[in-house]
């Protein structure tokens, strides 16, 4: 039942119909269910537009562990491939640049699929400084920004950008360049 939902969800939106115009009440009768069903799962648009994005989203890489530069090339070489899916899906994408004029949804995208991956390159950055790998003044918050900042310049923001099999590695080993420790 879940899923033929969200599969109705994502047959309106490759229809065209705008995130703003999609009710609950349409959804269900693209799903050919209830609203009560629909209800009895999510307590609203926002909580199921999460979901659906959800589908979209490939799981976190497993990290190698063996060091904080091949776990950071392992963070951004997974955004470089939402990126790559995003780019083959103009419905994914226009439901990103929706989402802004829907704050709550915004709001719970990024309490569910954007903070727990920040949290995790900051356990990352974290884990290089005390062992050294980068300074010890280095703030994780902007180092963070300047990781994953170019890699979503590309992959959202300019879609003719190329995203190379190696844009992770330079990218990191350009950031680490700057932010290693003094040689």
């Amino acid at each position: 039942m879940e899923q033929a939902i969200i599969e109705g969800v994502v047959r309106l939106l490759e229809d065209g119909v705008p995130l703003a115009d999609l009710s609950i009440e349409r959804i269900a009768r693209t799903a050919g269910v209830g609203k009560a069903t629909i209800y009895r799962r999510w307590d609203g648009k926002e909580a199921l537009f999460v979901d659906v994005l959800r589908v979209f989203e490939e799981p976190d890489p497993e990290l190698p562990g063996t060091s904080m530069r091949d776990d950071l090339v392992c963070l951004l070489e997974g955004l470089r491939r939402r990126g790559l899916n995003m780019r083959s899906s103009a419905m994914l994408h226009n439901v990103f640049a929706q989402m802004k004029a829907l704050p709550k949804l915004w709001d719970a995208y990024h309490r569910t699929v954007v903070d727990p991956r920040r949290r995790l390159t900051h356990e990352v950055l974290r884990r290089g400084v005390a062992g050294g790998e980068l300074r010890a003044d280095v703030d994780i918050e902007m180092a963070n920004d300047l990781l994953v900042g170019p890699m979503l310049l590309r992959t959202i923001m300019r879609p003719d950008a190329p995203l190379d099999a190696d844009l992770a590695e330079r990218i990191v080993d350009t950031v680490l360049e700057g932010l290693g420790p003094a040689v």
